[in-house]
C-alpha cells in the first residue's frame, strides 16, 4: 500500500520534473530561432551572433540534469535490476551528452570573451573613451566634483 503510493508519487513528480526540462528545451530553441531570424535581419556580424550557441547550450545542459533527476525519479521506488541498468545506460549517455557539451559551451565563452578584449583594446587605441577614464576608472573621475554635489 505505502509502497504503491510512493510510487504513484515518484512518477507524477518525475512526469513534472520530465515537463520542465521539456519546457526548457522548447523556450530555449523559440528564443534561439528569433535571435537567429533577427540576426539575420539586422544583418549581424559575426553571424550567427556568439551569444546565441552559448545561451542555447547552456539550457540544453539544464534541460538534460531535469532529464536525468526525472530518470532517477522514476527507478527510486523498488527498482527492478532491469530498471537499474536501464537507469545506468541513460545516465551515462546523458552524462557524456552534458560534459561534451559544457566543454564546448566553455569553448565558445573563452572565446567570446578573448573577442571582448580584442575589441576594448581596438577601442581604447581608437581614443573611443574621452571622458578621461582610459576605461579604467570611474565616468567622470577625472573632473573634480561640484560644489554642493557630492
Amino acid at each position: 500500500m505505502l509502497a504503491d503510493l510512493l510510487r504513484t508519487a515518484a512518477q507524477a513528480i518525475a512526469t513534472l520534473v520530465e515537463g520542465v526540462g521539456i519546457a526548457i528545451v522548447a523556450v530555449a530553441v523559440l528564443l534561439a530561432a528569433a535571435q537567429y531570424v533577427l540576426g539575420l535581419v539586422r544583418r549581424v556580424q559575426p553571424f550567427p551572433p556568439e551569444g546565441l550557441r552559448l545561451g542555447l547550450g547552456r539550457s540544453l545542459a539544464l534541460s538534460l540534469e531535469f532529464l536525468l533527476g526525472a530518470d532517477i525519479l522514476r527507478t527510486a521506488v523498488e527498482p527492478s535490476w532491469d530498471e537499474i541498468g536501464r537507469l545506468a545506460a541513460i545516465a551515462a549517455i546523458r552524462t557524456a551528452l552534458n560534459y561534451f557539451l559544457q566543454r564546448e559551451i566553455a569553448q565558445d565563452a573563452r572565446m567570446v570573451d578573448a573577442l571582448d578584449r580584442e575589441a576594448r583594446r581596438e577601442a581604447l587605441a581608437s581614443g573611443a573613451y574621452t571622458d578621461g577614464s582610459r576605461g579604467g576608472g570611474s565616468v567622470g573621475a577625472s573632473r573634480p566634483a561640484s560644489p554642493g554635489r557630492e
